[in-house]
């Protein structure tokens, strides 16, 4: 599913026109990034969490040209599902 999919579903669902359901949907993402950045999670009750996870610094190896390299330590965002979101696609793939 892509943003315009989500968008025409979401529009479809609660009659709200696309222009404005857009908003709100790339609303939603800017306000959930610039959380992260701030380094706050997200909390979203019965969805899941969106969190930034540190990575620490690592040796990778190339394996084609048989070299190591050093993957310096970083953050990465991150989705956590809740147990009700879990359980219901676990039911679901069943």
């Amino acid at each position: 599913m892509t943003k315009v999919d989500l968008v025409t579903r979401i529009s479809n669902t609660t009659k709200v026109d696309e222009p404005d359901v857009l908003l709100i949907v790339e609303s939603f993402m800017a306000i959930v990034k610039d959380s992260l950045t701030k380094k706050e999670n997200v909390y979203l009750r019965g969805f899941g969490t969106f969190e930034v996870k540190h990575r620490a610094e690592k040796t990778a190896r190339n394996i084609s040209q048989g070299t190591n390299l050093i993957v310096p330590a970083h953050n990465v965002p991150a989705f956590k599902p809740s147990k009700v979101f879990e359980d219901k696609i676990d039911s679901a793939v069943k």
